[in-house]
């Protein structure tokens, strides 16, 4: 891999490591692994333990081992196709932006994979408000991410690299024939 394509993939073994290591100091360090386990940061901010069976949104619960490993294996085939793309992106931004759905990716398939669940702990709120559910550092990273893509393929057009001419490509001058 060249023109430093390797860095996607340390930025997605970092994404990965810090999700683990974060999920690690919330639910044993800290102690907030059961429902109702709260810890309050910020006004805004707390702790709370969520296990998530589901997919984006609680959507597609996975309530059975048979759904569970169905979802494990769906979102492995997303993350490889993912890894994929990754390898061959040319552009830098769009390589950052798959780095982190990947390492994303890979935090909570290991979570569901270990648990049958993916760890959520991350309850931003204002008052009653809460403008997302509670997600983690993998979430945050594929929704950054994805967002990212999306922006990209809406509003950035990237311009087509100039070649440097070494004048081959000019026609041949036309000779004025004496007659």
């Amino acid at each position: 891999m060249r023109d430093g394509r390797n860095f996607g993939f340390v930025v997605a073994a970092a994404i990965f490591l810090i999700d683990q290591l974060s999920k690690w100091l919330v639910t044993d360090v800290l102690g907030i692994s059961y429902m109702g386990a709260r810890l309050e940061l910020l006004s805004f901010f707390d702790l709370r333990f969520v296990p998530n069976v589901g997919v984006s949104l609680g959507l597609l619960p996975a309530e059975s081992p048979t759904m569970r490993w169905a979802l494990v294996a769906l979102t492995g085939g997303i993350a490889v196709a993912v890894g994929m793309w990754l390898a061959r992106e040319p552009n830098r931004n769009d390589r950052l932006a798959l780095a982190l759905v990947l390492g994303g990716a890979l935090g909570n398939i290991l979570d569901r994979i270990r648990f049958g669940y993916v760890v959520d702990f991350a309850d931003l709120h204002f008052g009653e408000w809460r403008p997302f559910l509670v997600f983690n550092v993998a979430d945050a990273a594929i929704t950054i991410g994805v967002v990212i893509l999306l922006l990209r393929a809406l509003f950035v057009r990237d311009k087509p690299a100039i070649e440097p001419s070494n004048g081959a490509d000019k026609p041949a001058p036309v000779e004025k024939m004496n007659a």
